[in-house]
């Protein structure tokens, strides 16, 4: 009984500051959303008025909510598959035995990670530009007109998908390292003496025995991904046409623009909804795929 009480006494600060930062913001959200919680309720609480699923029923009658849906799905389904892929990649390039001055390019591609996204945005604003951009100007020697990256509906999408997947891949990169490094050297030594190739050993060893690491990584990518703000908040600004406007850029401008925080809490939810069946969906794939 005492052992019971004093573990509870340890994990009391924890458990104090999850319900102080985490329970009560969350509960007030969702309490919000079925109110008009604006800034006229913000000076005075008696213009509070509770209005039931009205902000839910607005979501669903706002043609630019289902423009930053699809935004959103298309930074996700793109841009997860090949952050996870650039991570794999470069851990397995790392992992390698051939490789020199690991810990060098370990470094050096996990700093985009902790760099600073505003001034990851001016370099690659300026590498993006149409005129004076280094990449447009690579484009140009080899015949090709230039491209107005984030000027243009067709192009700004993928140049923020891109950004993305270059500023974030690192973190997954490190986790999937680790769990390459874990894996015992004896698999691949009787695959060897099998006489199977790179691939089959990529295929039947490495991927499988790393399956739960990338299910993690996709797990936390593709939450990042459904959460993408900073990005065209620094680059774009939503544009051009709105095609860069994601859920919570959605949900940043109807709070913090407009002050309509009872429908900005409602897009909240609606984005976690989304967020909580497909991963899921991850989960039940993954399952499914041991079973087999």
């Amino acid at each position: 009984m005492k052992a019971s009480r004093a573990g509870w006494l340890f994990v009391a600060p924890a458990m104090v500051a999850i319900a102080v930062f985490f329970v009560v913001p969350v509960a007030a959200a969702l309490a919000m959303s079925f109110t008009d919680f604006d800034i006229y309720a913000l000076a005075d609480i008696g213009n509070l008025r509770i209005v039931g699923l009205d902000n839910y029923a607005w979501l669903l009658k706002t043609p630019l909510f289902w423009q930053a849906l699809a935004n959103t799905f298309f930074f996700v389904l793109v841009g997860v598959p090949l952050s996870i892929a650039a991570s794999l990649a470069a851990a397995l390039l790392l992992n390698s035995p051939l490789a020199r001055f690991k810990a060098f390019y370990r470094t050096a591609l996990f700093a985009p990670v902790v760099t600073t996204l505003v001034a990851v945005a001016v370099v690659w604003r300026y590498l993006l530009h149409t005129r004076y951009g280094l990449l447009n100007h690579a484009l140009a020697s080899i015949g090709i007109d230039p491209i107005d990256w984030l000027g243009h509906p067709q192009w700004a999408m993928p140049a923020i998908v891109l950004l993305s997947v270059w500023k974030n891949f690192g973190y997954n990169m490190i986790i999937l390292l680790a769990g390459l490094q874990a894996i015992p050297k004896d698999l691949y030594e009787a695959a060897s003496l099998e006489g199977a190739s790179w691939w089959q050993q990529l295929r039947h060893v490495t991927l499988p025995t790393l399956a739960p690491m990338l299910l993690m990584v996709s797990i936390l990518t593709m939450a990042a991904h459904f959460q993408l703000f900073a990005e065209p908040y620094v680059m774009t600004q939503g544009g051009p046409a709105q095609r860069t406007v994601t859920v919570l850029y959605f949900m940043y401008e109807e709070g913090f623009k407009w002050w309509s925080l009872g429908s900005a809490s409602a897009v909240a939810f609606v984005l976690f909804l989304f967020m909580f069946g497909f991963t899921l969906l991850q989960l039940r794939v993954a399952r499914y795929k041991e079973a087999m």
